[in-house]
């Protein structure tokens, strides 16, 4: 008889559980089954051996049954039974299992997170949808952005410097939106990135931004084809490091801005235009006088304050 491996052992948790499962819990649930005395292995760290069996498996065997889908916790799943994830997530999320927190709570790890990144340097305004005026049914349907920001070069410039740009017509300053998710994989992929695609025309860089993105290869390869097609940048939150945050795909940056798009949003949404009337001001005395989105200093107390919503366990 062939040994009974921990990749065996992983596979056999995974068909009985029928859910995706960190390797903490397939380790349990195997010894409620019964399944560690079939394991020919005396190591002193079972679980990370599991967990190691598995991402090496995942990496260099093309065939691997395994796929990871989730990385803060690392959850595991059978690649033969990834079309059924999407069930299983509205159930859990129906049960109230799956995420105590709602998405607005992340809002402001990406503040803090694209207040200190080089690439992004900006202030955030949150947009919210209930203020929008009631329109026919689906006619401002993935109109409005979650997040807005906006890059002021004061930081970056001299006064001289910012004068010259106003006389050479170039343009310092730059807009972004943010959609924000907790949650993205192959089953709900599409709607969210063209969710995106639809609400960000308006300015120079859209996002993506979700707290949980499966890294499976056919994810990140949809993710690398549509970031081609239609520019919409990827980034990962990080709840325990927010500094540490990841720019998966960068989106594509416009040269020139959808006007009537912008001239919707200001008629439609009383905080967009709050944000623009702020940013002409700021502009105007070539100094951040306004009152932008909140955002942490720390990450100590990012890391309280996330565990304290559930976040973080």
């Amino acid at each position: 008889m062939m040994n009974y491996s921990f990749l065996d052992l992983a596979k056999e948790v995974l068909e009985r559980k029928n859910v995706p499962l960190s390797a903490e819990e397939m380790w349990e649930f195997a010894g409620q089954q019964g399944l560690w005395e079939r394991l020919n292995s005396s190591g002193k760290t079972p679980v990370r051996t599991l967990s190691a069996r598995i991402y090496v498996d995942i990496k260099n065997n093309e065939n691997s049954c395994f796929t990871q889908v989730s990385k803060r916790p690392a959850k595991f799943y059978l690649k033969n039974k990834i079309a059924g994830l999407d069930q299983y997530e509205e159930k859990q999320e129906k049960a109230g299992d799956r995420h105590k927190f709602k998405e607005r709570d992340l809002h402001i790890l990406l503040s803090s997170f694209v207040r200190t990144d080089e690439h992004f340097k900006c202030l955030t305004k949150t947009i919210y949808h209930e203020v929008s005026k009631r329109g026919r049914s689906g006619k401002n349907k993935w109109l409005h952005p979650d997040i807005v920001g906006v890059h002021f070069p004061f930081e970056s410039y001299t006064e001289n410097t910012l004068k010259l740009f106003d006389m050479l017509k170039v343009n310092p300053y730059k807009l972004y939106s943010f959609e924000m998710k907790i949650s993205v994989n192959l089953a709900n992929l599409r709607e969210c990135y063209f969710q995106s695609v639809s609400n960000s025309s308006w300015a120079h860089e859209g996002y993506l931004v979700a707290l949980n993105i499966s890294e499976e290869p056919e994810m990140m390869d949809e993710l690398r084809r549509l970031n081609n097609a239609f520019g919409i940048g990827v980034i990962r939150l990080d709840a325990e490091h927010f500094m540490q945050s990841e720019i998966l795909f960068s989106a594509k940056e416009k040269e020139s801005l959808d006007w009537d798009t912008i001239n919707r949003l200001v008629d439609d949404n009383r905080d967009f235009q709050h944000f623009l009337n702020d940013l002409m001001e700021d502009i105007k005395v070539g100094k951040v006088k306004s009152i932008y989105d909140e955002i942490y200093e720390d990450e100590e107390v990012a890391q309280i304050k996330c565990k304290e919503k559930g976040i973080l366990p």
